[in-house]
C-alpha cells in the first residue's frame, strides 16, 4: 500500500469516526441536554467537515503520483 493510499484512507476513517462522534453527541445533548455534550458534539462536526476538505484538496494535489 502506497503512502498515499495510506493518508487518504486514514484521512476517510478519521472523518467517518468525527461523524460518528457528532451524531452520538447530538443525541447524547437531546436525551441529557448538557450544554458541553452539544458544544463538543458541534466541534467534532466541524472537523469533520475540515477533514473532508483537506481530503478532496490533498486528493486533487497527489492525483498525478503513481499508485503502488
Amino acid at each position: 500500500m502506497s503512502l498515499k493510499t495510506f493518508h487518504l484512507l486514514f484521512v476517510t476513517a478519521s472523518v467517518i469516526l468525527a461523524l460518528g462522534f457528532g451524531a452520538w453527541g447530538i443525541e447524547a445533548y437531546s436525551s441529557r441536554g448538557e450544554g458541553g455534550t452539544l458544544a463538543l458534539a458541534l466541534l467534532s462536526l466541524l472537523f469533520a467537515a475540515g477533514l473532508a476538505v483537506y481530503g478532496v484538496r490533498v486528493r486533487r494535489k497527489l492525483k498525478g503520483m503513481d499508485s503502488q
